[in-house]
């Protein structure tokens, strides 16, 4: 069983920065994609990155050149730097860990919001 605990969200104005972490319980970090996904109210849940065991990474669109997913293997933990945040950011933000085909888990959320 895998455990995923996100922190680090919060409220933050336009042009703001927020740094979320998502600590990983159990021994199938490392090799394991993760990723984190996003919701807004009345919407369905997106993809905004996600980084391989090996460290590539891909971006929505819409995040590109604004925020950056990395991970510390040896602390279980993944996280995204959100820079330039802008209102259109303001979501529920999940982490993910993937390791297809047995495990598929998400975290309890963090709420980001962006005001103008």
């Amino acid at each position: 069983q895998v455990q995923l605990v996100e922190s680090g969200g919060g409220l933050v104005q336009a042009g703001g920065s927020l740094r979320l972490s998502c600590a990983a319980s159990g021994s199938i970090f490392s090799i394991s994609v993760m990723g984190w996904y996003r919701q807004a109210p009345g919407r369905q849940r997106d993809l905004v990155a996600t980084i391989t065991s090996g460290g590539n990474t891909k971006y929505a669109d819409s995040v590109k050149g604004r925020f950056t997913i990395s991970r510390d293997n040896a602390k279980n933990t993944v996280y995204l730097q959100m820079n330039s945040l802008k209102p259109e950011d303001t979501a529920v933000y999940y982490c993910n860990l993937n390791l297809l085909p047995m495990y598929n888990y998400w975290g309890q959320g963090t709420q980001v919001t962006v005001s103008s």
